[in-house]
């Protein structure tokens, strides 16, 4: 019992030195409150860019295959391959595994795109209606393009949410009108249902979408190659039967002989989703790593102040040594205080980067979801800090002789 109100005692003498210096102290916590606000900061953007795109890859299905053209790679950079996807390949894997899959070209480029006296620089995509329904896209307001229109190189538009605004036309008055796209008139036939993006360099709301053959022979004047080719297996249990029926399609019209690599990938939307796990842990790791480099300066400058609080407050360790107070009490009382600075710069730090989480979020509309881990973890280094850094300050005060510390001017 004596103990402990002993140790409480302590921890109110600690208190009242850091409330007696409290511009100090709070300038002392700086470089942690920093270092934890930028950790939260960060990690929240990296959560919540990590749970949309998880959401918008549910949304679609795993079931839904990407085939892109091989790139090959130099020092972990992707490179210039002459590996291309071809229309015809789209075509060869719609008739000869129409019973089994959906499959939809892929080809864009940004254009200009005018409406009477406005203009937006919007990415013009050349697909299949069967794109729409593998990424579950939805109408809000009139038609998609047919089979006809892509087999007559129609000039006919359907746009995503935000290109009417981008426009500054509602979306109701632009169905039914003309819009250029490099000079060329399309016809506006139906608007999306917005659809949401992680990404702002591929935000489905912002384009254009065409037949694919008018993207190919009308606005990219004659290109044969596409972007990449999507797919859904109809069947979720057949993905296995699906990837050897892509394989071996594309594999003929590439003319690739078995045991040969091949100048195509087939990845899953949970590939794709692993594969942006890994790069934003990454991402996330680096960024954590510059801030915990604010939060050891931080400890360093807490150590700093906590010698310097020693060498003022020697003649008052003499004192208490003088009345009774062992080593122990002593190295306490600082370990104490440096504990203190760090879990108060802490706290401060997590309020901070929760505040900027929300202000990106509300602010900027980037995506941010606050890890309840990341601030235990963060909280936890604030301790560990103070702990580690006040140590030395603690000895050295511990150590300090009572008749030399009363002596001492």
């Amino acid at each position: 019992m004596r103990g402990t109100k002993q140790a409480f005692e302590i921890i109110a003498v600690s208190f009242s030195a850091i409330r007696a210096n409290a511009l100090r102290s709070i300038l002392t916590t700086l470089g942690i409150v920093i270092g934890v606000g930028a950790v939260i900061t960060m990690v929240a953007l990296g959560e919540g860019a990590q749970r949309q795109v998880q959401e918008q890859i549910e949304s679609i299905g795993t079931n839904v295959l990407s085939i892109r053209p091989m790139s090959s790679r130099s020092h972990g950079v992707a490179s210039a391959t002459n590996s291309r996807m071809y229309y015809s390949d789209a075509e060869a894997l719609k008739a000869q595994s129409a019973d089994i899959m959906l499959v939809a070209p892929e080809v864009s480029s940004r254009q200009q795109v005018t409406y009477t006296r406005w203009n937006a620089n919007s990415e013009i995509f050349g697909t299949w209606p069967s794109y729409f329904e593998i990424n579950r896209y939805e109408l809000d307001i009139g038609r998609m393009f047919n089979e006809g229109e892509i087999q007559g190189r129609r000039r006919v538009a359907v746009v995503g949410a935000s290109v009417p605004e981008s426009l500054n036309t509602p979306a109701e008055f632009l169905v039914g009108q003309t819009i250029q796209v490099r000079g060329i008139p399309f016809e506006v036939i139906g608007v999306l249902m917005e659809k949401g993006s992680s990404n702002p360099w591929q935000d489905p709301d912002a384009r254009v979408y065409v037949p694919a053959t008018t993207a190919l022979y009308r606005v990219f004047g004659g290109r044969e190659y596409l972007n990449g080719i999507s797919a859904m297996i109809l069947n979720p249990d057949g993905m296995d039967a699906g990837y050897a029926e892509i394989d071996r399609v594309l594999r003929r019209e590439h003319r690739i002989r078995p045991g040969e690599n091949a100048d195509f990938q087939i990845r899953s939307a949970t590939d794709l989703l692993a594969t942006f796990a890994e790069t934003n842990q990454t991402f996330t790791f680096l960024l954590a790593g510059i801030a915990g480099i604010s939060l050891l300066v931080g400890g360093i400058g807490i150590m700093n102040i906590m010698l310097v609080s020693v060498t003022e407050r020697t003649r008052e360790i003499g004192v208490r040594k003088a009345l009774g107070a062992t080593r122990r009490n002593i190295m306490f009382q600082f370990l104490v205080e440096a504990l203190a600075l760090c879990m108060l710069g802490g706290l401060i730090g997590v309020a901070l980067g929760w505040g900027g989480a929300y202000a990106l979020s509300e602010l900027a509309s980037w995506n941010t979801a606050v890890a309840p881990e990341s601030v235990v973890i963060a909280l936890a280094f604030s301790a560990g800090i103070g702990l580690f850094f006040g140590i030395w300050p603690a000895q050295r005060a511990a150590s300090l002789e009572p008749i030399e510390s009363l002596r001492y001017e």
